[in-house]
């Protein structure tokens, strides 16, 4: 199977489309995006993206629900959550789930992040490294993966 190289001006209108079509207001409050799209803070964007894009499986609505869920446990300040909470606030973690992704993994995901943005300067720096897109991916989890996973 081969894949067909699109001339620019195809490209171009297939670009166009679809940025009119999902980059609208009736998209995006019925889709999981519409999550990063409650804060103006770059940190906070990323942050909420970033956890809406990681239980975005299943119903829409559930998990833009279980996410925006996730940010109230996070005070809708997720960077300032991630990057100074204590052992008590992680307690109000306790018992989201969402599908396969529980209260154990929400609070690993929230101490990586909290190492990325401590240590290595936020999510957009540690996704700069790699030439490639696939080093790049592969590079992010190899940080990510550091931060021990409670057993």
């Amino acid at each position: 199977m081969s894949k067909k190289k699109l001339p620019d001006a195809e490209l171009k209108a297939f670009l166009d489309e679809n940025h009119d079509r999902f980059n609208n207001k009736t998209f995006i409050e019925n889709d999981p995006i519409v999550v990063p799209h409650h804060f103006s803070k770059k940190e906070d964007i990323e942050i909420a993206g970033f956890f809406a894009a990681t239980i975005a499986w299943g119903n829409r609505k559930s998990i833009i629900g279980n996410a925006l869920d996730l940010m109230r446990r996070m005070d809708e300040a997720p960077y300032d959550f991630v990057t100074g909470h204590s052992k008590a606030d992680l307690k109000r973690l306790d018992h989201f789930v969402h599908r396969t992704f529980n209260s154990g993994d929400c609070k690993f995901f929230v101490k990586a992040l909290q190492t990325i943005y401590l240590r290595h300067g936020g999510l957009e720096a540690a996704f700069a490294h790699g030439k490639h897109l696939k080093e790049t991916i592969f590079n992010f989890r190899e940080l990510f993966l550091q931060t021990a996973h409670a057993a």
